[in-house]
This record gives structure tokens, C-alpha cells and sequence, in this order.
């Protein structure tokens, strides 16, 4: 059997030894678990928005352990010093007048960190965080070495508000929330969180680092001519409207589109594979229309009995979420600064959102939001608005 064929055996068997199995442990989780493999794979960043209490930390060492890696888990604050994170200075070495850091168990030695309160990190550790993320590189005075860090996953209960964190953020290609489950699927968690240590102590992972290394490698010889003209179509009305994909970005996200190629025993990448640029949101306002964006680009592609799971998953619109963009789009609307530009930017995502909001379900829903989206019309033409106050969130 040829190389590639056994490293493209290697991305089936994480998907069904590895993820499928995790997915019947944490009940509710498929979709951060399926966002886990591809930056698994793909050798980026994932950043988890959700309360305390939600699995987060469990889901990583559960990982870990079925890959036979080494995992690192902190919870920041805002004292946290890097002491903590990368290990103090080695005493014998400092005696002999060398600066050397002993990471013994600490992230250096890690292949999955785990960083909880991600955004309390402090200036002290922020620089060599922005090292690891972005290079896997540890940098400390005169001291550099490179990390056998395959992914980190960064969690917080809030979004960042200022330029240093913004930085921070940016590290993290892939964002999803993670939250409490549906109380209808409360005994399933329960279940399932009683029987998780019992499955610790049975089973043994069934692959290793090395393994998921040699999946990496194999990323640059992911055909991606199949969705290059996609991807520049997805990004060019991303940033029409208002989405913010630099061409860093961009770049970097064929990595992702490769891993789930990769993850599906597929050496081309296909259009279905464009599923994970849902995922780049900055905010939860622009979730929705990043939605549409990318289903209106999935739409096109024939279903294929090898694409990625999460490509086909049924993803309806949330009203919450497209009310909040309307509330957002007033928000600009009502800035007396914003340009023409802006406001044609604002029009092609209220277009987007308008289109989104009559798949939603419930007429009552359906109804409230299409009398916001006349508004917020009238507002963009320059007509006098029927509510100078933007309606209660409630109706929808």
C-alpha cells in the first residue's frame, strides 16, 4: 500500500475511531467536535464562546487521550504570570548563568493546550502566546524552540474589546459557541457524564501524534482546483458585505478546506468542503449572513455521498440571531459618521439577511422580521423610519 493511500486511511480512521466515538460521549457537542478534527488536521486555532460548565475542558483531555497526546490546560487571569504557562527557569542552568526554561509538563511539551478565560490574558504573556499560536514557536529573552503543538483551543464567555485581544482573537481561524444542551437532552448528558470515567479506564487510543503529523503533511498535496473560483466568489461577498476576511485569512483557511478533504479519505478538495468558512465570524451578529453566504455557495454543489457530514447539517435560521444583525444594522444606520460605502455595505447584508429570514419556521417570527427588515429599508433610502426606536428582540 502506498504512502498516501495509508496517510489518507489515517484521516477515515479519526473520523470513525476517533470523533464519531467522542460525539456519542458528549451529547450535543458534534458540532464543536466535528470543528476540533478539521483544526486537528489542518494545524490551526479554534476558539470556543460559551459559560463555564459546558464540557470544554473535558472535551480537549478526551482528545487527547485518543490520540495518545499530551494535553496542557490553564485557566488565565489576569495575573496569571508565564511562569505558569511555559515553567520557571531551570535553577541549575541559572546558577551556571544561562536563562533556560523548564516546560516539564507545562504547554511547551504539549501537542493540544487547552486555555480557558482566554481573553484575561495580561502583556506579560501575551507576546509569546501570539508566538505560539501563530508560529508554534516558544520565544522567551534569548531562548527559542519549536513546539510539537498541533492545535491550541482558546475558550472565553465574551468576545474581545480591545486592539490587544482583537490580536489574540485573530490567532483563532475558527470560532463556534458552546453551550448548555437543551434541557430535552438533559438525561442524555447525564448518562453519558456517568459513564465517561468508566470509558477512560477501558479504552486505548487507537492512534497517535505521529499520526495526525503525517496527516499535516499530507495537506500541500490536497488538490484544491475545485474550489479555488468558489472561494474567491464566498470571500469577494464576504467582504461586499462587511465581512472582514483578509487575504492573510483567506490563505489560510485553504488549509482547513484541505483538512476536510483529508478527513473524508479524499486526496481533491470539492465545493462541500467550503462548509468550515462559517465558522470566521468576529461577532454573533455576523454569523447568519456568513451562514447564507456559505449555503448559497453549497447549494450549488450536487450532493456526494463523500462530503464532509458537517457540509449537510441541517443549519435553519436562528430569528434571535438574524434580529440581533438588524439591531447592529440600525446601530450603523443611526451613526451620523457613516459614509456611503458603509451604508452600501450595510444594504448588500440586509439583502443577505432578508433572503435568510423567510426560511425561518414560525410565521409569527417570520412576520416580526420582515417588518424590521422594511424599516431598516426605509432607513438605507433616506425615507423617514416608522419606529425611531428599534423594536424589542421579544417578537422574534
Amino acid at each position: 500500500m502506498s504512502p498516501t493511500t495509508n496517510a489518507l486511511d489515517l484521516g477515515q480512521r479519526l473520523t470513525s475511531e476517533v470523533l464519531e466515538p467522542m460525539k456519542h460521549v458528549f451529547v450535543g457537542k458534534d458540532e464543536i467536535i466535528d470543528l476540533m478534527g478539521v483544526c486537528l488536521v489542518g494545524g490551526e486555532n479554534l476558539f470556543l464562546l460559551g459559560p463555564p460548565g459546558t464540557a470544554k475542558t473535558a472535551l480537549v483531555h478526551e482528545l487527547g487521550r485518543r490520540i495518545d497526546g499530551r494535553t496542557f490546560d490553564y485557566l488565565l487571569t489576569r495575573f496569571t504570570e508565564p511562569n505558569e504557562i511555559f515553567g520557571p527557569f531551570d535553577i541549575r542552568k541559572l546558577r551556571e548563568g544561562d536563562l533556560i526554561t523548564n516546560t516539564e509538563g507545562m504547554l511547551p511539551e504539549a501537542s493540544l493546550v487547552f486555555l480557558d478565560e482566554l481573553l484575561n490574558a495580561n502583556s506579560a504573556i501575551l507576546n509569546s502566546l501570539l508566538a505560539v499560536l501563530n508560529e508554534r514557536v516558544f520565544r522567551r529573552g534569548r531562548e527559542t524552540r519549536s513546539l510539537p503543538t498541533l492545535m491550541v483551543i482558546g475558550a472565553s464567555n465574551r468576545l474581545p474589546d480591545d486592539d490587544a485581544l482583537n490580536a489574540l482573537f485573530d490567532r483563532f481561524l475558527l470560532r463556534v459557541t458552546c453551550n448548555n444542551v437543551p434541557g430535552e437532552r438533559l438525561g442524555e448528558v447525564l448518562a453519558a457524564g456517568w459513564q465517561l470515567d468508566s470509558r477512560k479506564r477501558e479504552k486505548k487510543a487507537t492512534l497517535s501524534v505521529d499520526d495526525i503529523v503525517r496527516l499535516n503533511s499530507m495537506l500541500a498535496e490536497v488538490d484544491l482546483s475545485a474550489v479555488r473560483a468558489p472561494v474567491i466568489t464566498l470571500v469577494e461577498r464576504l467582504r461586499k458585505a462587511g465581512i472582514a476576511v483578509s487575504d492573510r485569512r483567506a490563505v489560510k483557511l485553504q488549509r482547513l478546506v484541505a483538512a476536510s478533504a483529508l478527513l473524508c479519505a479524499r486526496k481533491a478538495a470539492q465545493v462541500s468542503d467550503v462548509w468550515v468558512f462559517k465558522y470566521i465570524w468576529d461577532t454573533l451578529e455576523q454569523q447568519e449572513v456568513i451562514a447564507s453566504l456559505v449555503e448559497d455557495i453549497l447549494k450549488h454543489a450536487p450532493a456526494d455521498t463523500r462530503d464532509h457530514p458537517r457540509a449537510r447539517s441541517s443549519n435553519a435560521p436562528d430569528p434571535e440571531a438574524i434580529n440581533r444583525d438588524f439591531d447592529a444594522i440600525a446601530s450603523r444606520l443611526a451613526d451620523k459618521s457613516t459614509t456611503a460605502a458603509d451604508r452600501a455595505s450595510l444594504r448588500d447584508r440586509l439583502s443577505v439577511l432578508v433572503a435568510r429570514a423567510q426560511w425561518v419556521a414560525a410565521a409569527e417570527s417570520r412576520a416580526f422580521l420582515a417588518k424590521r427588515a422594511d424599516e431598516l429599508w426605509k432607513l438605507l433610502d433616506g425615507a423617514e423610519p416608522v419606529l425611531t426606536n428599534p423594536p424589542s428582540s421579544k417578537g422574534a
